[in-house]
């Protein structure tokens, strides 16, 4: 077993990898103890022991809301987890479980698996990254270290290795023109590959990070062709690196020979302490670039031309993610999870909220779309069934649907954005000016038909900010008011105060501005 398996479940917090292979695939039934017993079935599922079926494929049906649509996988045990779509809005995912690429057709609502002959019996593999691109799905492998092309043409599968030295974990992929992007989390590189190469010998071009010893995290490219990514230890800083590739492919084509580091063509920009693990990155038309922390509930905007960082948080994740059953949890996290731009919109996962998330950039709206199944093996919830997560950690936009895999529930899903929201907020500023000690006053327009919890939350540390409402609960539309009171000794700065307003479907935040001064 590759020692990343483990390190992966402890850096992600979430989900063990590769330890929970075929345990006992080779034993007699007389031999099995309970704890080990695999019950053959002719699917997927018999890579676990019976005990871990549960948990890693899922027991519920498809489910829907008012917003999401659920299909379940017809084998059992699959697994899905990176997904895309063409430009004809076939669906298109990885199965970590089986090695397959499978296809939907939201039309028919009809899947088909393509199985890989080249796949070993029993492997499994964490296959993170994926893009669809002239009738070719690329995707990672992590597990045998490969990039795979399947042409969904010919329905053929192919196979690229992965530039490792020890043990690297090819991760999230993009492709651009002729070349595929992908960034190595262990191995501290981002590779490219020319997908028109012939010859036998595959090549990369591989850029080392900056900073020795730390991740390369998720990564995306800006209008002016500059890579962007995160170099990061856990809860231990890192930076940002804009990565200048148009520059550097002019040197590589001039062959000067001329000694050059990758900081030659880089720019590096500090973490904030508060970020602890930035997963997901992805920059809008304006160059912002945004950040999302796995480790928390917080995302950032991070605005080059002042060198700065917006901090923004989400609503406490529901109980019904977590469960709490035991009471230890004291405060939950949503986990921000994958990011991506299409439009004015950032879109990510929130991985322990169990949601699909829409934040609208220039209104500083969010809209959290929860997500049905919940499989309870992945929270602290006790005798309850209908608690914990589905493990959603694959997704991709297209159009006015969020397409996602629910990675232990063996479902894929839809989040219908075109349906309007039976749910909003407004608030009456959405700038305020308080001196520290003070307080300070909003009106917030919650629209509603039906049970309603109110929330609120400020990116302020220490409680340097606290809002109060005045009820929890309403099942109507009325307005309330808000009160954001300052600690006298509170930081002078800039926060960002929500106020949310959450059903069982859905949650509507909206931000409020908040200047604290002395």
């Amino acid at each position: 077993m590759k020692k990343k398996g483990i390190a992966v479940a402890i850096f992600f917090g979430v989900i063990l990898i590769t330890s929970t292979l075929a345990l006992a695939l080779n034993s007699s039934p007389s031999q099995q103890n309970p704890l080990t017993k695999t019950t053959i079935t002719g699917t997927p599922a018999d890579n676990f022991p019976d005990l871990d079926r549960p948990k890693f494929c899922g027991a519920s049906n498809a489910k829907s809301n008012q917003y999401v649509t659920e299909y379940k996988i017809p084998t059992d045990c699959t697994q899905p987890l990176a997904i895309t779509t063409d430009d004809s809005g076939t669906v298109y995912f990885v199965q970590t479980n089986t090695g397959k690429i499978a296809k939907f057709d939201p039309d028919t609502e009809y899947f088909v698996e393509y199985p890989n002959p080249d796949w070993p019996q029993g492997g499994r593999s964490m296959m993170w990254g994926i893009d669809y691109s002239f009738g070719d799905v690329w995707y990672t492998d992590d597990s045998f270290d490969s990039i795979w092309k399947f042409s969904t043409t010919e329905e053929k599968y192919s196979r690229v290795g992965f530039p490792t030295q020890e043990d690297s974990l090819p991760q999230h992929l993009k492709v651009l023109g002729n070349q595929i992007i992908v960034n190595d989390f262990y191995e501290g590189k981002i590779s490219l590959y020319d997908r028109t190469q012939t010859s036998k010998d595959k090549t990369y071009t591989n850029i080392p990070t900056p900073i020795p010893g730390s991740f390369v995290g998720g990564f995306d490219v800006d209008s002016d062709g500059n890579i962007w990514y995160t170099n990061w230890m856990l809860r231990q800083g890192g930076a940002l690196i804009k990565f200048d590739y148009n520059s550097f492919a002019d040197y590589v084509a001039s062959g000067t020979g001329k000694n050059v580091t990758v900081l030659d063509f880089s720019e590096t920009f500090n973490l904030p302490q508060s970020i602890a693990a930035p997963n997901g990155l992805a920059v809008d038309k304006n160059g912002n670039v945004w950040l999302a922390d796995t480790a928390s509930s917080n995302f950032y905007k991070f605005t080059e031309s002042t060198e700065s960082y917006t901090r923004y948080t989400t609503p406490i994740a529901p109980l019904a993610t977590y469960g709490n059953a035991t009471g230890m949890i004291k405060t939950p996290v949503s986990q921000p999870y994958w990011a991506q731009i299409e439009g004015d919109k950032l879109y990510f996962n929130e991985q322990a909220s169990n949601a699909l998330a829409v934040f609208d950039i220039e209104q500083e709206y969010l809209v959290e779309y929860h997500v049905p199944s919940r499989n309870p093996n992945w929270a602290d919830c006790g005798d309850k069934s209908d608690c914990g997560i589905a493990q959603v950690f694959g997704f991709d936009v297209a159009g006015d649907k969020i397409w996602f895999t629910q990675w232990v529930e063996n479902k894929i899903g839809k989040v219908d954005l075109a349906k309007p929201l039976s749910t909003t907020v407004s608030t009456s500023s959405k700038q305020l000016t308080i001196p520290k000690g003070q307080t300070a006053s909003v009106d917030v327009m919650i629209s509603t038909n039906q049970n309603t919890e109110i929330l609120s939350k400020a990116t302020s540390e220490f409680s340097d900010i606290i809002v109060k409402t005045p009820v929890s609960t309403i099942s109507e539309s009325q307005s309330v008011p808000v009160s954001i009171v300052t600690n006298p000794s509170a930081l002078p700065g800039t926060y960002k105060v929500l106020v949310s307003a959450r059903t069982a479907d859905v949650t509507v935040s909206e931000f409020i501005t908040v200047t604290i001064t002395q």
